[in-house]
């Protein structure tokens, strides 16, 4: 299959991150260089858990900071969305990567075991496309509508040469085999991002409501990211959706937008999230966005993950608070984000939100 420039860069800086991550807990440096010598005064271990996503930008993330802080351990643990969320609210994890924010009614509930209030950080750092990836022999890229999409994975459309598919892809040699759609067996925030999408763009085929649970029986489940990834790699006639960092030697769909179709890029993902506002309602430490894919502007790439680092505003303890912090505060850099964007192909975020994003770090308490 064809490997896009956005998965040789996220090769090659996972391949780095995972060298650095070998020698990051015991060599000095600042801003995740091990040539010069640091003078932090941070110390301790943090746990975390979460968006599976997130992994490969977590491993540059954590590598860099312990670099640049050497007597510090953070521990992240893909795990899936769903459960670091369900690892917050038990206390088990000081932070958590998430695929999604809390919702309105888990905020209500509070109860984030984490945290000594109820008050929590939702920071969105890592804006990354959802690709929609599949293993047809000798085919690199189909053109795709949103509705056909949705038929799909809603099993209306069960052949590889139907004519819906067949009429987006004039010169395709389509193969009259048949489908096999790979979704999420874990709740997943990508999975809820999805099915969003195919809610907003084809809400008479897919009638269900956007969830990180798939509501239907029919298809293969795959555990966490690398599960649904493995099972297209391995199955013939296989299509799925996961984060666009892990399915680059797949073949990929161009998504229709305006009457264009748009393959996945870190750039047109980032189109779509600066087209879409924050919800209303929340605190200014609780940055969520409202992405609406179908209202994704000419260009954009209508099917965009916004992950999330997810802490507290008040520890029990000081210097966990301060760890938080800290890793916060690098991980939403300019330094950070642009070493997940070459770990991981995200896009880095705007300066205008990294400045709403300061805000809603400094509202946790170290004292």
């Amino acid at each position: 299959m064809k490997i896009s420039r956005i998965a040789r860069i996220g090769a090659i800086g996972a391949v780095a991150a995972l060298a650095l991550a070998g020698c990051a807990a015991n060599e000095g440096g600042t801003g995740g260089s091990t040539d010069a010598p640091t003078d932090s005064t941070l110390s301790g271990t943090i746990e975390a858990t979460g968006a599976s996503s997130q992994e490969a930008a977590q491993q540059s993330w954590v590598a860099a900071f312990q670099t640049a802080n050497p007597d510090t351990t953070v521990n992240y643990t893909a795990t899936g969305s769903g459960t670091g969320r369900e690892n917050f609210i038990a206390g088990s994890s000081n932070f958590i990567g998430s695929d999604r924010a809390f919702n309105a009614d888990e905020l209500a509930k509070g109860g984030f075991g984490s945290c000594a209030s109820d008050e929590i950080v939702e920071i969105p750092v890592y804006i990354s496309p959802v690709a929609v990836a599949f293993n047809l022999d000798g085919i690199d890229e189909l053109n795709l509508d949103g509705e056909t999409i949705a038929k799909i994975f809603a099993g209306t459309i069960t052949q590889w040469n139907d004519p819906a598919i067949a009429s987006q892809n004039e010169g395709v040699d389509l193969p009259d085999q048949a489908i096999v759609t790979v979704h999420r067996s874990d709740p997943s925030g990508t999975q809820e991002t999805f099915t969003k999408y195919l809610s907003a763009v084809a809400p008479d085929v897919w009638t269900y409501e956007a969830s990180d649970e798939w509501p239907l029986q029919t298809g293969e489940a795959g555990d966490g990211t690398s599960g649904v990834v493995d099972a297209i790699t391995n199955g013939s006639g296989y299509i799925g959706f996961a984060d666009a960092s892990r399915t680059s030697e797949l073949g990929q769909v161009a998504v229709e937008v305006e009457g264009d179709y748009v393959p996945y890029s870190a750039d047109a993902a980032a189109a779509l999230v600066e087209a879409s506002p924050l919800e209303e309602g929340r605190s200014d430490h609780d940055l969520a966005f409202a992405v609406d894919p179908a209202a994704a502007p000419a260009g954009s790439y209508p099917i965009a993950l916004v992950s999330y680092l997810i802490g507290c505003v008040d520890y029990d303890d000081a210097e966990t608070a301060g760890l938080v912090k800290a890793y916060f505060e690098y991980v939403s850099s300019a330094e950070g984000q642009d070493a997940a964007a070459e770990a991981a192909g995200s896009a880095p975020i705007s300066d205008s939100l990294r400045d709403q994003i300061s805000t809603a770090i400094d509202a946790i308490v170290t004292k």
